[in-house]
């Protein structure tokens, strides 16, 4: 059985990307992830306007407290990425609860898995049941950045 954990109490999330603070998602990431440092805004616009998005509500103010995004076709793969919980609602667990509800939500669509990368959060997602990958000799990454 794979590790589900709960939401804490006062907090909700939604894929409504409506409600999601691209302002505040912006600033977190650019500053704060070391994956998007510097990231500008227009860039982080269009991630967010190309994604599956995950936020995580304060339920009384409605303020955005997290962000997950997922590149998906919703049939065969997905990419889990820009995963962020502010710094003042760290250590409740919100982090663990959303990546948890990406893999419920993504579940149904019968997807072959869901990638991730991660320089420092390896225990987090292995309570999850993310692996690391069997076989790494077999995967290979074109990047424009080099």
């Amino acid at each position: 059985m794979t590790y589900t954990p709960r939401l804490p109490e006062g907090y909700e999330i939604s894929t409504d990307p409506h409600r999601v603070d691209a302002g505040r998602v912006h600033q977190w990431l650019s500053t704060d992830a070391y994956w998007a440092l510097g990231r500008t805004r227009e860039k982080q616009d269009r991630a967010i306007e190309g994604s599956l998005n995950f936020g995580v509500y304060d339920a009384v103010s409605g303020e955005q407290v997290a962000y997950a995004r997922v590149i998906t076709d919703l049939a065969t793969f997905a990419w889990l990425c820009d995963v962020y919980v502010d710094p003042s609602a760290r250590a409740k667990g919100l982090g663990t609860a959303l990546v948890a509800a990406v893999r419920e939500h993504l579940a149904p669509h019968g997807l072959r898995r869901i990638l991730l990368a991660t320089h420092d959060a390896h225990g987090v997602y292995e309570k999850l049941g993310f692996t690391a990958l069997d076989r790494p000799e077999q995967w290979m990454v074109f990047a424009f950045d080099r």
